[in-house]
């Protein structure tokens, strides 16, 4: 799809990113990656804290369900100032009429409250519309779903997960879906952050999982604690498939149905909208 869909930033653009919770750290994820990569500056907006005061090219709005309460208001506030594109799965809501541009993945929706087809799937639309070759990421993430899980993962106390650039925002997502899925103790980081205050709680029994090459030293520091680190040689794409398979059987050993979390609705949706 990535060369068919002109309504996606252009060039050159300064554009804004904004969704929630799964949306908001894959907006993190795409806005790391085009600003990198040359295209334009991108910063990336839970969009209830959208900074009503910055100038923007373009607002991309990502949001599975297209009834997101905080996404909607912010699209009606932004109309006729700037132009906005939402990407969602579901071509009967009210985003469809709320942005001047919908890209709709409707083949990547999911019943499930938790996220994790529909988050892959546009996170790699975004990343073929930059100009990546997203093959190798593909089979790696054939690999992802049929490699084995560990059992000492399996049974691990509490999760940490770290990222650099890009991948920072696929920490954040992963840690989102082990706590949501499987109500586990999770942290994220940015790698170089790691090392500053977080790894005091590194201990046998725990894991620390890196998106991506660890930066110089870390396995050495994270060994000594007896933690246990996962690298993986995987597109940090697919890397995050294997945690999203991770929280599926955690939440299982533990006797929680992942589908449906504690307290979560697969939508938030506010009965008198934004304070």
């Amino acid at each position: 799809m990535a060369g068919t869909v002109p309504a996606l930033p252009r060039a050159g653009e300064r554009v804004a990113v904004v969704g929630c919770g799964t949306s908001w750290f894959i907006a993190q994820a795409y806005a790391a990656l085009r600003e990198t990569s040359g295209q334009g500056l991108t910063d990336a907006f839970p969009a209830s804290e959208f900074p009503a005061g910055r100038h923007y090219d373009r607002v991309l709005a990502l949001t599975r369900s297209g009834t997101t309460t905080e996404v909607l208001e912010l699209l009606a506030r932004l109309r006729g100032r700037v132009h906005t594109v939402a990407v969602t799965a579901d071509p009967r809501t009210p985003v469809m009429r709320s942005a001047d541009d919908v890209v709709v993945l409707d083949f990547a929706d999911e019943q499930s409250v938790v996220q994790t087809r529909f988050a892959t799937t546009q996170l790699i639309l975004l990343r073929a519309h930059l100009g990546e070759d997203t093959a190798a990421a593909v089979v790696d993430g054939e690999r992802a779903l049929a490699e084995p899980l560990s059992r000492d993962l399996v049974t691990a106390e509490q999760f940490t997960f770290l990222g650099r650039g890009w991948t920072r925002g696929l920490a954040q997502e992963a840690a989102l879906k082990m706590r949501e899925a499987a109500g586990a103790w999770t942290e994220a980081y940015p790698a170089m952050e790691y090392r500053h205050g977080p790894i005091s709680i590194a201990a046998p029994g725990r894991v620390v999982w890196m998106f991506g090459a660890p930066p110089a030293g870390l396995a050495e520091q994270v060994a000594a604690t007896g933690a246990t680190l996962v690298t993986t040689g995987l597109d940090p794409l697919a890397d995050l498939v294997r945690v999203q398979r991770l929280a599926v059987a955690v939440a299982r050993h533990r006797g929680l149905n992942p589908d449906q979390p504690r307290n979560l609705t697969r939508s938030v949706i506010l009965p008198d909208g934004l304070p």
